[in-house]
């Protein structure tokens, strides 16, 4: 037996010295070293799953006496840290032992007070909103919505699902466009998608023309179109629409209302780039088009834009959820996930993803896409926020912001000053009549109010949700000091000034179509109903709020309150991404100490956090690698070699970063083929750029021969690229910087701990090693401190991609500590090594390591059970009887499950999953054996809804309690499938793009 005492001291940090009061966090469940006088709200026994007597348990069943010794035999010596972490210590925090919570939340308040809270009239595509508080309590800041998996799993995701259709309902209605999906990364991102969509509209003839990018676009939006149309071959041109010839053209890209706030009639533009065979894309205020005339009744072929406004907090950039829709002909072709309406086994309806699920896994090379991480939490709150309002508040909320406008127009023309002559919505163009800009925007800064900068001579005020009548006031008196001799009005009566204002808009840029007639949009408008409405979709949905989540390479683990909590906080949420960087003290102290910590934990010299999920992080370190090619005089260098286990974005990000993909086999026992990365990388070496390769790998073990797999990269001209999402089984143990690799991006939303929120927000910042650190990404609008000569263009529309949610990395990384990430690197591993061992008496663990270990998640393999007519789907729906989420179903092999525990699961939760698992391979065995046929099992009959249970008919083969209570502990803790099983086929082949279907209603609510 394995001595608790013995094993007990992994959970603690190193004593204190004799003699003083020990200042070490405890992070065990007490062994007697820890002294009285201890802080007790540590933090990272609150993380760690397991105490000392559940860890000497689990290492006596695999068959090791320390954790260490575990470690030793599952990660390779070679790579192995010789030292212990050292995390740049924190100026305010404790410098020798991690903070408690209290501590940690006080330090982030005092930061957060150093972000200094201006009043932002910049606009650009990011306007301040009032977030109804029914839905930042209740979904925003409630773990049964924020700890939500991607919904692959739809039977247990109807909630979500649900909320999401209403989402692109919303956006189809707004946009005039019948086929939206279910958000994207950011407005910028989005034109980019599109560009690439456009591309793969139009024939081959013109597939060589360029892209047409107006002049009055968000700056933003143009380099990130630019940075990606660059690694395509694409040319861009930048011009104005109205004067432009589009012969040569296959896309082009227009703002509506434009960055400088004019409504532009854009129907003859979009007219002509249509007889020029170019497609037409919108980049669209969301909020405008309740007013305006929507892009889709102008001729657009696709719309983009941002859903920010709709009641997501600014959080200095992001996240939030970004729109596209497009005609029902281009449905195919749309990035991203649409949620569509199917049918269970019942024959009732149910919801589901459609069409792109996982495109990038299945196409790979050939996938239109990279995006995998969507912002499905923000595209909820903003569906929300539209259901909340209805078409009626979001009239009165549009109109309101324009009429404080027009009373801001009003005032300034009685000041003399010059204006736009087209219409507006909300934001203005003020001449000055004179290069005095810059003493405006100082003159409004000493009142704690930001403007743009359009020219030495104009200035831009874009209104918003939370404007006020003394607001415009204060801004008519700012501009009055600069008003020309003479045409200082003293009055600003902000009412009279809207009454006589022109309110109207003329034709053609009014709106005549009705918008959110469905009932969903018309039904929940006092806070109860909104409330009960919310909380009906939640609980059709499982979270870790039920159970563990044991997605092999998604790493579903404790999204801790306290991580979470500094999120809604002003200081945090409140900024606009563009004000000046003095306002943003508070950011860019978490910026400097998050990316000094990434670089320790990961070897490297830099971190870019400016890509905003896992996929962009793939994406800029190639175009990172490309760009060190080509300022090495060797741009011709564009084959990329991808091992056949990578992630299926791991290939289409080498497209889109303008490289060739060269496959490299992998052994029986899941290895990358040696041989076989040797002979290519000697057949490309004059063109080689990079090697992809995930670490441990995607079959869930440390290659032992990593360093040698790296060495033949660069000897052959390449550089290694790290597909960092398994970092969670090496933060302390080894770092990709020392064993080889060049740059590697991090999931946050994965080790780090940001929550998956229904599919998203994520964060994917790279780290790099110092000859690559000169290229990291770049931006327009601000100074993100890199080598602007060198650096690649923008990646994502912010400069930090979406800042407000690194709180929650930062606050994880400072809890743990340097002791607290390494052991909990060590438990992941041992976590997966005990489920394997107790799952491996029942099942075949595909691949192993060299000593019989795997790393932190292992394979399943099903397979086996093909011949009996079992399917690992089977499987997949059975686990929801017992309350628990499958695990990453068929990849990276197919017909297998790939288990990851993580770190802070318990050793009883572990077990009740190795409970539930066997309990279906006895099933299954009764299938093989002949006992009963495979379908009239209750793996076939999976999920069973309580409907089903309940029903005055039962006609099955087993019984209602096998069906529903499989296990006496169910009993206790039952979560229902609220839909028997989804006809996946009937789905892609009826595709129904909209909200619930009328017959859902009773009397205004859903039934």
């Amino acid at each position: 037996m394995t001595a608790v005492t013995r094993d007990a001291g992994l959970l603690e940090p190193p004593a204190p010295a004799a003699g003083t009061e020990t200042a070490a966090a405890d992070t065990g469940d007490g062994d007697g070293r820890r002294s009285p006088l201890a802080p007790t709200d540590t933090f990272p026994r609150r993380h760690l799953g397991s105490g000392s007597a559940e860890l000497a348990t689990m290492l006596d069943a695999i068959g090791v006496d320390t954790l260490d010794d575990l470690v030793d035999g599952a990660v390779p010596r070679s790579i192995r840290m010789h030292r212990e972490l050292a995390l740049p210590a924190v100026p305010g925090l404790p410098a020798d032992r991690p903070p408690t919570e209290r501590e940690l939340l006080a330090r982030m308040a005092d930061m957060a007070a150093k972000n200094d809270v201006y009043r932002s009239f910049i606009g650009m595509g990011y306007n301040d909103c009032v977030v109804p508080g029914v839905i930042q309590r209740n979904i925003l800041e409630n773990p049964g919505w924020y700890t939500q998996y991607t919904p692959y799993q739809s039977e247990i995701s109807q909630g979500r699902l649900e909320a999401l259709l209403n989402f692109q309902t919303m956006i189809a209605d707004l946009t005039g466009l019948p086929v939206a999906n279910a958000s994207l990364l950011d407005e910028a991102t989005a034109a980019a998608e599109a560009m690439s969509m456009c591309l793969g509209m139009v024939g081959k003839s013109q597939a060589d023309g360029a892209f047409f990018v107006a002049d009055h676009c968000h700056p933003q939006t143009v380099a990130v179109v630019q940075t990606r149309a660059d690694a395509l071959g694409v040319p861009v041109r930048v011009g104005d629409p109205a004067e432009a010839d589009f012969a040569d053209c296959f896309g082009v890209l227009v703002q509506y209302p434009t960055s400088d706030g004019r409504v532009l009639d854009l129907a003859p533009i979009l007219e002509r780039a249509a007889e020029a065979g170019a497609k037409t894309v919108v980049a669209a205020d969301l909020l405008s088009l309740v007013l305006l005339r929507p892009p889709g009744e102008m001729g657009a072929d696709v719309a983009v834009g941002s859903a920010q406004r709709f009641g997501v907090p600014l959080g200095y950039g992001g996240p939030h959820a970004a729109y596209l829709a497009t005609r029902e002909e281009y449905k195919r072709r749309v990035p991203g996930r649409i949620i569509g309406v199917s049918k269970d086994a019942q024959g009732d309806t149910a919801y589901r993803m459609a069409l792109q699920t996982r495109e990038q896994h299945i196409r790979r090379e050939k996938a239109t896409s990279n995006i995998c991480t969507a912002q499905a939490l923000l595209a909820i709150m903003a569906g929300m926020y539209a259901v909340y309002h209805g078409p009626k508040g979001l009239r009165r909320i549009a109109q309101r912001v324009h009429g404080l406008t027009a009373a801001l127009a009003e005032g300034l023309g009685r000041l003399g000053l010059s204006l736009a002559e087209e219409p507006f919505f909300d934001t203005l163009r003020v001449g000055l009549g004179g290069d005095v800009a810059d003493d405006v925007l100082a003159a409004a800064r000493e009142r704690r109010i930001n403007l743009r900068r359009l020219d030495a001579a104009t200035v831009g005020v874009s209104l918003d949700e939370t404007a006020t009548s003394g607001e415009v006031a204060e801004l008519l008196e700012i501009f009055a000091g600069f008003a020309p001799e003479g045409g200082a009005d003293s009055s600003f009566d902000v009412d009279a000034l809207h009454a006589a204002a022109d309110l109207a808009l003329p034709s053609p840029h009014a709106r005549e179509s009705a918008i959110l007639e469905h009932p969903v949009f018309n039904s929940f408008h006092t806070e109860h109903e909104m409330l009960r409405y919310v909380k009906r979709l939640e609980s059709r949905d499982l979270s870790l709020a039920h159970s563990m989540i044991p997605l092999g390479s998604c790493t579903m683990k404790l999204n801790a309150t306290s991580e979470m909590v500094p999120l809604s906080w002003p200081g945090w949420a409140a900024l606009h991404p563009f004000v000046p960087v003095e306002q943003a003290a508070g950011y860019r102290e978490l910026f400097d100490t998050l990316e000094a910590w990434l670089n320790e934990i990961t070897g490297f010299a830099g971190t870019s956090l400016q890509p905003n999920a896992g996929s962009q992080g793939e994406y800029a370190g190639l175009m990172v690698i490309r760009a060190y090619h080509r300022d090495r005089g060797e741009g011709h260098r564009d084959v990329c070699l991808i091992p056949v286990s990578a992630h299926g974005t791991n290939p289409a990000s080498a497209v889109m970063a303008g490289m060739k993909v060269v496959t490299i086999q992998c052994q029986d026992n899941g290895d990358i083929d040696l041989d076989d990365l040797g002979e290519k990388a000697e057949k490309h070496a004059d063109r080689l750029a990079a090697l992809m390769v995930t670490y441990p790998s995607t079959h869930g073990v440390f290659e032992t021969r990593i360093q040698e797999i790296c060495d033949v990269v660069h000897r052959h001209g390449g550089q290694v690229y790290l597909d960092g999402a398994n970092l969670n089984a090496q933060v302390g143990l080894c770092r990709p910087g020392d064993y080889g690799a060049d740059v590697c991006h991090l999931n946050l939303h994965k080790t780090f701990c940001i929550p998956h929120g229904g599919g998203g927000p994520g964060m994917g910042p790279i780290c790099a090693a110092e000859h690559l650190v000169p290229y990291l990404p770049g931006h327009p609008v601000v100074d993100v401190g890199g080598d602007g000569e060198h650096a690649v263009g923008a990646i994502a529309a912010a400069p930090w991609g979406s800042p407000s949610i690194l709180t929650i990395s930062w606050a994880y990384i400072a809890l743990m500590g340097n002791h607290g990430l390494t052991v909990a690197s060590k438990l992941a591993i041992l976590n997966a090594n005990y489920m394997a061992g107790r799952l491996s008496e029942h099942y075949d663990i595909l691949y192993t390591g060299k000593n019989g270990r795997v790393a932190h998640e292992f394979i399943l393999d099903l397979r086996p059970f093909k011949a009996a007519g079992v399917e690992s789907e089977d499987v997949a729906k059975r686990l929801m009887d017992f309350g628990f989420h499958a695990p990453t179903m068929s990849w990276p092999v197919p017909g297998t499950l790939m288990v990851e525990p993580t770190e802070s699961e318990s050793k009883a939760e572990l077990d009740r999953f190795c409970d539930a698992m066997i309990a279906i391979r006895e099933e299954i065995r009764a299938v093989a054996e002949g006992d009963v046929a495979a379908e009239a099992s209750p793996l076939k009959g999976a999920p069973h809804t309580a409907a089903v249970v309940t029903a005055d008919d039962w006609d099955r083969a087993y019984g209602r309690r096998q069906a529903a209570f499989p296990l006496p502990w169910v009993r206790e803790r039952k979560f229902w499938p609220a839909v028997g099983r989804v006809d996946n086929v009937y789905g892609d082949k009826n595709l129904m793009c909209a909200c619930p279907p009328m017959e859902a209603y009773g009397d205004g609510e859903l039934s």
